[in-house]
């Protein structure tokens, strides 16, 4: 009898290493909302959902404990996590979602008249700091 060689090909072998790592990649991306502040905007990243919003357009800022019925126009829900852009059905207006706990307060601001953004981050405490950040901003001296 001849001996069956049971070896993966090699380049079946790069193609797991490779997706595995992209997948890993994707996950780091989403994980967690990654912030940046310069002094006329904010910037935030989470994974392909990227928004820049600029502190003069910002109406209003306050906490909310729940988000309204949203329709998921492109993105994710994963466990405590709501990622991407949402269509409020009510005022049809667009509705960005960067929350990473679910269960947790989150900041809801309203810019440019209409346009509404929930944020939260994964440690209460960066939220409560992010929302006292962007009441400073809107309000500054007050």
């Amino acid at each position: 009898m001849g001996r069956k060689n049971n070896k993966r090909p090699w380049m079946l072998n790069m193609l797991i290493v490779v997706t595995i790592i992209v997948v890993f990649l994707v996950f780091a991306a989403h994980y967690k909302n990654w912030i940046r502040t310069e002094n006329d905007s904010m910037e935030i990243l989470s994974g392909i959902y990227y928004k820049e919003l600029r502190y003069a357009e910002i109406d209003s800022v306050v906490m909310v404990q729940k988000i309204p019925s949203l329709e998921r126009i492109n993105g994710f829900s994963a466990m405590e996590r709501e990622k991407g852009l949402f269509k409020d059905s009510i005022h049809k207006t667009e509705v960005y979602m960067y929350v990473d706990r679910l269960s947790q307060p989150k900041i809801r601001v309203v810019y440019q008249d209409s346009l509404k953004l929930f944020l939260n981050l994964t440690d209460s405490t960066e939220t409560q700091q992010m929302f006292q950040f962007l009441t400073d901003k809107i309000k500054p001296n007050q």
